[in-house]
């Protein structure tokens, strides 16, 4: 799907064209199942927020005016989608992986081979990082998954959460500083210091 494709489907399916929906949803569905299982935890609850997502998608699109792209509305709708589910339900798990991009973790990369011993260590290391992930704060388990998962910009992720990009970059620091905390405790990570690399379409 290109831009222009994605601008005709849009449109037409502003002017109630179902079938257009269906196009965006398929080209999409993928990428919001996704997210939610990154923020939610598992298949269940990750579906019932997708389809919640799909279905404000639908019912918002008549208002969308595009002033924000169609994806990161719809990052946006699915991200609330997750929360309004998790605050719900009480439910705060999360199975988001363990690559945390501009500050390194320090995990050395899987061999093609490892041994046994190599692969249950790693696995071990693995289950540390998602558990840490688990008991972060929601508002940093948000961003984190949308910047290492989803490759968001940090604008994008403003963007999609409606936070000015310094609030972005403040909460992904302190959720990566909370989770290597997490790990050093845990005895399953070696520290080190961090290598370093060069409901509405709008927020109010």
């Amino acid at each position: 799907m290109n831009a222009l494709q994605e601008r005709q489907w849009v449109e037409s399916a502003r002017q109630g064209d179902q079938a257009a929906f269906e196009q965006l949803v398929r080209a999409y569905e993928k990428r919001v199942f996704a997210l939610a299982l990154r923020m939610c935890g598992n298949p269940e609850d990750a579906a019932e927020a997708a389809q919640e997502a799909f279905l404000a998608v639908w019912q918002g699109l008549r208002s969308f005016r595009g002033e924000a792209s169609f994806s990161t509305w719809l990052y946006r709708l699915a991200s609330n989608a997750c929360v309004d589910l998790l605050r719900r339900e009480g439910r705060h798990r999360s199975a988001a992986g363990p690559s945390l991009d501009d500050e390194k973790l320090n995990l050395d990369t899987a061999d093609p081979a490892p041994t046994p011993q190599e692969a249950a260590e790693r696995t071990e290391v693995r289950e540390q990082i998602e558990t840490g992930l688990r008991q972060l704060p929601l508002e940093y388990r948000q961003v984190l998954i949308l910047r290492e998962m989803h490759q968001l910009s940090y604008e994008e992720i403003g963007q999609t959460l409606c936070l000015d990009e310094g609030t972005v970059k403040s909460r992904i620091s302190r959720g990566r500083k909370r989770l290597r905390k997490f790990l050093l405790e845990s005895g399953n990570f070696s520290g080190g210091p961090p290598s370093k690399r060069p409901e509405e379409e709008g927020c109010k």
